[in-house]
């Protein structure tokens, strides 16, 4: 690397230069959304008691192959029989997946999820009776262990229980039947016995038909249900563990909550504007990946199954207060703790995915390798984004870029909502707002700054409409339960919706972003895509119904896959458009297990109150988990009003959350940093500068995230996992290994308290240098300005300094490297360098070099080989440093 250097010491840190929605209500409506008991599936599942499971293996039946054993089960209350598959898969994964034996017609199984089809290693057959059979995992002596009656299946390793699949009994399977109407019984004097038995089940058939089997309505909303029950259920115990996380989108603490006094956690991607906190309530995005985590071992449960999903869960310790553990402890108690869970789905079948760690690091490592690392994103757009619904024409725009610049606070991107189209019509410009599409990129280009313009999948019906007229020729709309186009309302009003499960949808989808498509677009523009759930006004719960088509399957079985897919079909548009060469950046509200690949989520329409910025962490740091590390939140909220504190404060918190942008509502003020008077100014601007001085370790961060799978934004106990103080933590949280922070989110708080880890660690304020003992509880008075930030001792962060009005502005500017010293006086860190925008990264035109600091000697390698980048990249060097 041709470099220049110069180097300070600050205390103990060395510094080290180198140059190189619906506008007027202000709450959401409960009312909208189901319940479990207004579920029918959900209420039907829930009504099962354990330890009645009717389910029991055929043994005979078992095939074992050198990659999976295949084993019916059949119900004895129906003689249903079931076809039990396990796969023993490559890094400590075992899937098991359970499917009719006959079903009377395909049952949905979720594709393109999965980057491929995971490959196998041998299952081996350890013993069997006529109880079961006993299969070896291979590794650290892992065994399977299938019991015949009732079927159950343990996985154990040593003389530890792992985790155990249906021992509670709780396995249902609502199999695919003919309506009885829909066929008639012939009844001969011989058979009497069997016509007693039919009325017998006609009788219960009748009964259950009120339970909403056939037909359910829900407010004026009537799902017609033309395949009838189907819902598939399954439980999960896994014993010693008392904290779960994950299964996102829900605005809740980071540590799942048990169930049993209320409603499960759903999952069923849904427009909720201003959600209600601390409830199970369904949100924008759905990923079915639960993480069990205790002091000794850590593991994930993927569900694969893209239908509505509850999931319930329950602790033999929840509710118990610390003095009462210590009471159980005192007295011997001999109960182990134990979380049971619960996953129940409308239709499809099971098909689940057991990650079984054990560290941390592993199970990201685990699910990564089944459905794909976060995409990594355009240096750009880990700047700042400046947002509101709407900017209001080509002179607004061009008077927000110019503030910035007035007031010298920096960005990289300015969005345009819904009203810079032509009447909603997107892919269009509103002509008379939006006259000169081109000369307002290139305004920005000129600066070397971009825009996200909106497109939402929702598509105005008009004939004179070109995006309309070629969909409906195509046939691309999904189709209503009759064959016609579904038509919904939304914000052009009656409106279409594409089916993007379709490939031949998404790449005519995709061809639309090309430059002579997308009339008025550039290479600096880019794109958000919203309302994606879909979100349908006058649908039930707001939503698709369910009896609509895609092709042959009902949207019951794909809901919660159709924000994926049109996130995916938007962002390989942008890829498409630049032949290939540049990064995509995509915004999407709704998501799915595997809508990392694709881009950025935000959480959605929040309001402008503290405790919508508290949520903001434990709902980045839960989908984090679940490999989607960039993420953010509307900073200032998106409905109401904040006060000037709370504005400031969510700056500072929102300034280290992966994804920056402030966003409101278009009843709102206007918000622009420098409309609360000049003090306010001053902090916000400070803060947004501190973002900029941050990027290269943000870029490097995401760097390793879409080679390792490792979240950016990440919970303690992930560092710290055998440090029980760090497990329910969520009003703190760590970027990479190396940076501490604490946001302050009480209004007129004068002091935090954070938790420090590690007791034989030291921590440093970043902005004072002072050292901090790791292993306590440390009080940090606070005024407007802090923001309370530790950057962790041996450890190197590279920084800029030099900050300008926007990230590629300071493509050339010089790095600083920030070299926190540990007990020992040594530490090391990364440096990770490419041009910021193209694919040419995997063609190894990058520079990452790893840095060592010991004996007050600095040294770096390059940490892979045939690296090629326009700077030099030299084998190693050795720095001498100057105390």
């Amino acid at each position: 690397m041709c470099c220049w250097f110069f180097l300070r010491r600050m205390g103990p840190v060395l510094l080290l230069w180198l140059a190189v929605c619906l506008s007027g209500s202000w709450a959401v409506d409960k009312g909208n959304f189901k319940t479990c008991d207004q579920s029918a599936f959900c209420k039907r599942q829930r009504a099962m008691k354990p330890g009645e499971s009717p389910y029991r293996a055929l043994l005979e039946t078992m095939e074992l192959t050198n990659t999976r054993l295949t084993l019916q089960l059949i119900n004895d209350n129906n003689k249903v029989r079931l076809l039990l598959e396990l796969y023993r898969l490559q890094g400590n994964i075992t899937r098991v997946k359970i499917n009719e034996l006959k079903p009377l017609k395909p049952r949905y199984e979720v594709p393109d999820v999965l980057i491929r089809e995971p490959p196998t290693e041998p299952l081996s057959l350890l013993s069997q009776d006529e109880n079961g059979v006993v299969l070896s995992l291979g590794a650290e002596s892992q065994r399977v262990i299938v019991s015949a009656r009732p079927f159950r299946l343990d996985i154990v390793e040593g003389r530890d229980v792992l985790m155990s699949l249906n021992s509670r009994g709780l396995l249902g399977f609502e199999h695919l039947r003919m309506r009885k109407d829909t066929f008639s019984y012939k009844v001969t004097s011989t058979v009497a016995s069997v016509w007693d038995n039919i009325k017998r089940t006609a009788k219960e058939e009748e009964e259950k038909v009120e339970d909403g089997m056939w037909e359910e309505t829900f407010k004026s909303h009537t799902d017609s249900k033309p395949s009838g029950p189907s819902a598939v259920s399954l439980d999960f115990s896994l014993p010693g563990v008392e904290h779960v996380y994950g299964i996102p989108e829900h605005a809740d603490t980071l540590k799942l909550k048990t169930t049993d006094s209320g409603d499960p956690y759903r999952l069923y991607n849904l427009d909720v504007f201003q959600y209600e906190l601390y409830n199970p309530m369904a949100l924008y995005g759905a990923v079915p990946v639960m993480l069990s985590h205790n002091a000794q071992r850590t593991m994930g449960i993927f569900w694969l199954n893209a239908a509505e999903t509850w999931v319930d869960i329950s602790s033999n310790t929840a509710g118990k207060t610390v003095f009462g553990k210590m009471l159980d402890y005192v007295q011997g108690s001999s109960e182990t703790p134990q979380t049971d869970v619960r996953w129940i789905s409308e239709s499809g079948i099971i098909d689940v995915f057991l990650m079984l760690g054990p560290t941390p690091r592993d199970v990201f490592s685990q699910y990564a390798s089944l459905t794909g690392t976060q995409a990594f994103p355009p240096l750009a757009s880990l700047g700042y984004h400046q947002c509101r619904w709407n900017y209001n024409d080509q002179e607004d725009v061009r008077s927000v870029d110019a503030g910035f610049d007035e007031h010298d606070i920096p960005y990289d991107f300015i969005w345009l909502d819904i009203e810079h189209t032509d009447g909603k019509r997107y892919f269009t410009w509103d002509p008379h707002k939006f006259a000169s599409p081109k000369e307002m990129l290139q305004g920005l280009l000129d600066k070397k700054r971009k825009m996200v313009a909106i497109v939402d999948p929702h598509i105005k019906v008009d004939t004179n409409y070109k995006i309309h007229n070629e969909i409906r020729s195509r046939g691309f709309y999904v189709k209503n339960k009759d064959g016609g186009d579904y038509e919904g309302w939304c914000w052009p009003g009656s409106a279409g919706y594409p089916d993007f499960t379709r490939p031949d949808m998404r790449a005519w989808w995709a061809s639309q972003f090309a430059y002579d498509q997308y009339e008025g677009a550039m290479e600096n523009l880019y794109t958000w895509n919203d309302m994606n759930e879909p979100s349908v006004f006058n649908g039930p719960e707001v939503t698709m119904h369910k009896d609509a088509m895609h092709e042959s399957w009902e949207h019951r079985d794909v809901h919660n896959l159709y924000g994926l897919y049109v996130h995916r079909a938007t962002a390989e548009g942008l890829v498409e458009r630049s032949g290939g060469v540049e990064r995509p950046f995509v915004l999407t509200r709704a998501f799915f297990a595997g809508s990392q690949r694709y881009g950025a989520v935000w959480t959605g329409d929040n309001a402008a109150e503290w405790d919508h910025l508290k949520i903001s962490i434990p709902m980045c740091l839960s989908l984090g988990l679940v490999g989607i590390s960039f993420c953010g939140a509307d900073v200032g909220g998106f409905f109401k009003s904040p006060s000037t504190e709370l504005l400031v404060r969510w700056y500072q918190t929102g300034a280290y959350q992966p994804f920056f942008r402030a966003h409101a509502h278009l009843d709102t003020p206007r918000r622009e940093p420098w409309l609360f008077g000049p003090e306010n100014t001053a902090l916000i601007r400070e803060v947004i500068r501190q973002r900029y001085t941050f990027l290269p370790y943000w870029y490097q961060l995401f760097y390793l995230a879409y080679h390792t799978g490792e979240p950016v934004m990440r919970p303690l106990w992930v560092e710290y996992p055998q440090d029980p103080a760090t497990f329910a933590l969520d009003d703190e949280f760590l970027l990479g290994r190396d940076l501490l922070v604490h946001p302050v989110t009480e209004e007129g708080a004068r002091g935090v308290t954070a938790y420090l880890p590690g007791k034989h660690e030291v921590w440093f304020d970043i902005h004072t240098f002072q050292k901090h003992n790791g292993g306590q509880n440390l009080y940090i008075p606070v005024t407007m300005s802090s923001i309370p930030v530790f950057q962790r001792g041996g450890s190197i962060i590279p920084r800029k300094l030099r900050v300008r009005r926007s990230s590629t502005c300071m493509e050339h500017d010089p790095y600083t490297l920030y070299v926190a010293l540990d007990n020992q006086r040594t530490a090391e860190g990364e440096l990770y360098i490419d041009d910021g925008h193209t694919f040419n990264y995997e063609k190894k035109e990058l520079i990452h070099r790893k840095f060592s600091f010991a004996n007050g000697v600095l040294s770096s390698v390059c940490v892979a080989s045939s690296q090629r980048f326009s700077l030099p990249c030299s084998s190693s060097s050795d720095l001498d440093t100057k105390e």
